[in-house]
């Protein structure tokens, strides 16, 4: 068959049912194919940024991995935003793209770039397809690679003359042979995990910090289970939410910058905790490292074994996946003789209680006829009974998103969280509903955030897709501005939009979407239902307090006891 045949073969073999992205003249073999296969469905959008974070959205939302498409050059660049974004947030991700013909690279050809060189520190790794022999392989190893062990992106760029070639479809074993490639597949070492059990069995204050691993090894069952059999409370990060119940009482809430004070307050006095799935890094330890948690002793289980000990030194070190580690530990527990005593873990559970009534998230409602952001996460949370796939951009909409909607199950919840991807909300959420097509998807957006890439609401309406888009809109670039108001004298420079931003409503009107714009906080309700239970696509301009910022927070630079809960100018 030829070169493109056997790409698509092998694309379904390894579960691919979707690819995202738009044509250019190294990928018309590519789409010609795609013209004629029923079984992989092909969204056009409208910018080869919102293809890759498309393919992000199904991908967090289903937990398959997804492939998205650019042409050489242009095409292929605009893709190194969401690339990024897949490789720190460990998102299954091929990149497919075009490159000109094979005797032509090197050139510097029309529209020719290095695209595996500029993803080089940003891809699991990348491969130039000069030979279409080596194609069917390739595609085969990308699968492999970008689903096992720790999951991310994968590029595969192919050389435009190729597509056409005739090849052997590779019909070698599953997963292939790849020397020097060798992830964890296990529960870890045993010993390490009756060290871990001891350890969490002998502790007082005992914490389980738990992130996106959780998630990535579909580990929630299992990580229930480990704090319920041991009666250690938890705290989840924000690429963890979901992982485990935001009901359950053990659950503690987010840690970090902007996480619940009480998350601090516990991992300031722990003296034991239990890490999984998570890199340590400065969100939640802030950049003062050496003062977060001084008397904890550190249990770190990762499948990434070059995660362990990097950014906080940990006293027990379990290279295993966490679903398995999970599983194995709460069984060595319940099994060893002395286990944890009842009256000190409860008035451990206690003391983490009366912290979270005493310092709750913050409200910005005390202004009359204005409507509180918070409020407006409260409401969906409620409307929506909390079992919504919630997709957001990136700013203070994405942290009171995280506060205030309580996520009890995984792969709800659809954010960019290590690159902070201003934009990917929307194109995300389309993501999520292609592969969730009979669940309610809601982007809640920032107005800045919004503007970056609302031109997929064409890709919306095009392939009837009925994402609810709700724009928190205060005018401004509001994490900046917050962060300027606070420490840089308010002097408010370039965060301002209220010289001129769009009506986002008839925007919407524009795309053939309806649009809605909420000023007063007694239409909230009713314009938020009628919204998410209509049929199609919808947005609401909700126009919300301008001055309410995102407490607690860690000022930048400073340590975790720097912490303003709420704020001081109130």
């Amino acid at each position: 068959m030829r070169g493109v045949d056997a790409t698509l073969e092998v694309l379904k073999r390894g579960g691919v049912d979707a690819i995202f992205g738009i044509p250019g003249g190294p990928l018309i073999p590519l789409f010609d194919a795609l013209f004629d296969d029923p079984d992989l469905r092909l969204y056009l959008t409208r910018h080869e940024q919102g293809a890759g974070h498309m393919a992000e959205g199904y991908a967090k939302a289903s937990g398959r991995i997804a492939v998205c498409t650019g042409t050489s050059g242009p095409g292929a660049t605009n893709l190194v935003t969401p690339i990024a974004d897949a490789y720190m947030d460990s998102i299954p991700m091929i990149a497919l793209t075009g490159q000109v013909g094979s005797t032509r690279v090197g050139t510097d050809a029309f529209q020719e770039a290095d695209i595996v060189g500029i993803t080089l520190p940003i891809v699991k790794h990348s491969y130039l397809v000069t030979d279409a022999h080596e194609l069917p392989r390739v595609l085969t190893e990308a699968l492999h690679l970008a689903q096992s062990g720790r999951p991310g992106p994968v590029l595969v760029d192919v050389c435009v003359d190729q597509w056409a070639v005739e090849v052997e479809d590779y019909t070698g074993p599953y997963p292939p042979p790849m020397p020097g490639y060798d992830p964890p597949t296990g529960a870890g070492h045993p010993k390490q995990l009756q060290a871990a059990a001891r350890a969490l069995a002998n502790a007082q204050k005992p914490i389980i910090y738990a992130g996106g691993g959780i998630i990535a090894s579909g580990a929630a069952e299992e990580l229930t289970r480990m704090a319920e059999v041991a009666q250690i409370p938890v705290t989840t990060t924000l690429m963890g939410l979901g992982g485990f119940p935001a009901s359950n009482p053990l659950f503690i809430g987010m840690p970090g910058m902007h996480g619940i004070a009480a998350s601090t307050f516990a991992f300031q006095e722990s003296d034991v905790i239990l890490a999984i799935g998570v890199r340590f890094d400065e969100r939640v330890l802030s950049t003062v490292m050496k003062e977060w948690a001084p008397n904890a002793k550190i249990i770190h289980i990762d499948v990434d074994p070059a995660e362990i000990s990097k950014n906080r030194a940990a006293h027990i070190g379990i290279a295993g996946e966490a679903k398995a580690a999970l599983a194995a530990l709460a069984d060595v527990y319940v099994q060893q003789e002395a286990r944890h005593d009842d009256e000190s873990r409860s008035a451990w559970l206690r003391k983490i209680h009366a912290w979270l009534d005493e310092h709750p998230y913050q409200v910005d409602d005390d202004e009359p006829g204005v409507i509180a952001p918070q409020n407006v996460i409260k409401s969906i949370h409620e409307i929506t009974g909390g079992d919504a796939i919630i997709a957001t951009e990136v700013g203070q909409h994405q942290m009171w998103t995280a506060q205030f909607y309580r996520f009890n199950q995984p792969r709800r919840w659809v954010t960019s969280g290590g690159l902070g991807t201003m934009g990917f909300g929307l194109p995300a959420a389309l993501g999520a509903q292609v592969a969730c097509p009979d669940d309610l998807v809601i982007d809640i957006a920032g107005d800045g955030s919004f503007e970056m890439t609302l031109q997929e609401l064409s890709t919306a309406q095009t392939y009837g897709l009925p994402v609810k888009v709700v724009i928190l809109n205060n005018g401004f670039l509001g994490m900046v501005r917050q962060w300027q108001e606070m420490f840089w004298d308010k002097r408010y420079s370039n965060t301002s939009f209220a010289e001129f931003q769009p009506d986002f409503s008839a925007l919407a009107g524009a795309y053939g979407i309806p649009g809605v714009r909420v000023e007063d906080p007694a239409d909230l309700d009713d314009a938020l239902r009628e919204a998410l239970t209509s049929d199609g696509p919808a947005l609401l301009d909700i126009q919300v307090n301008r001055d309410a910022k995102v407490f607690p927070m860690v000022p930048q630079g400073k340590g975790p006891d720097a912490m303003i809960v709420t704020d001081p100018s109130k």
